[in-house]
Parts: C-alpha cells; sequence; structure tokens
C-alpha cells in the first residue's frame, strides 16, 4: 500500500496553497527524517549544483543543510500550479556558525505523483548577506505563525 500525502493533484488553488504551506511547515521543524517522508523514495532534486536522488540523500543533504544554516526560517509563496506541478518561490533567514547572517532567494518546481508525494524538485537558490537588524523572520523556531507576514507582504 503506497502512502498518500494530501493535497493530491490535480491541484486547484486551494489545494495548491496548501500544498506549499504543509511543505513550508515540515522544513520550518528541520527534522531531515520527517521532511523527507513527503518526497518517493526514488525522488530527484536538483538543488543549486547538488544532484540528489532518493531519501536517504535528501536526509542526508537537509542534515548537512541545517547543521550549517543556524536559525533557519523560511516562507514559501505559490507562484504557478497545474496539474500535479506547482511552482512556488521562496526566502529564508539564516546564520552561519561565525554569526553572519543571509537571507536566501530562490524558486522550486515541483512535480507530484498520484499519491501526492514530491517525485521532483528542481530548486534554484541566491544567498544575499544581510545585517542582523535587517531580518524580517522573527517567529520562534519551528511553524511560522499564521499571523506573520508572507512573502508579498514583506515586499519580496
Amino acid at each position: 500500500m503506497t502512502a498518500e500525502r494530501p493535497p493530491l493533484p490535480p491541484y486547484m488553488h486551494q489545494s495548491a496553497v496548501q500544498k506549499v504551506r504543509l511543505a513550508e511547515d515540515g522544513w520550518n521543524g528541520r527534522d531531515p527524517e520527517k521532511v523527507a517522508l513527503a518526497y518517493t523514495p526514488d525522488s530527484y532534486w536538483r538543488n543549486r549544483a547538488e544532484f540528489i536522488q532518493g531519501r536517504e540523500q535528501i536526509v542526508a543533504f537537509l542534515t548537512r543543510k541545517w547543521a550549517r544554516e543556524l536559525d533557519y526560517r523560511l516562507i514559501k509563496e505559490l507562484w504557478a500550479f497545474h496539474e500535479n506541478r506547482i511552482a512556488v518561490r521562496f526566502a529564508y533567514e539564516w546564520h552561519d556558525d561565525s554569526g553572519n547572517w543571509f537571507r536566501s532567494y530562490g524558486n522550486e518546481n515541483w512535480e507530484f505523483e498520484d499519491n501526492g508525494l514530491m517525485r521532483r524538485r528542481l530548486a534554484c537558490i541566491n544567498d544575499a548577506p544581510i545585517r542582523e537588524a535587517d531580518r524580517k523572520f522573527h517567529w520562534p523556531l519551528g511553524r511560522r505563525p499564521d499571523d506573520h507576514p508572507g512573502l508579498s507582504d514583506l515586499g519580496f
């Protein structure tokens, strides 16, 4: 029996928005094993210049990422959708172990199986150094509160 990860394709506006928020919530939880369950066992990723295949590599990648990108806080926003595909734009803030802050901006293209698991994730990301005083994402680590502004609200 194959697990389902609702909402399922084909996506409509509301279900696509929900799928994006669920992905954001998962990544803000920073639990690589849990996040990996949203992807097919053989999921394919391109993340920056790194190519990743399968849940084991996803877990290893996310473990490295969140060990390096400290106090990680992410906001995702729906850009477009069609049937089993969703395009997302995002920004996240983090600092390195020397206390240097960054805001990383990017776009992702997602493709889903009928069961709602993501089979393909293609991400383009740019990092911009910021001063700690210029941070915009101030909620406690974990899920972004519902009343916290989104990317468009923040002018990103």
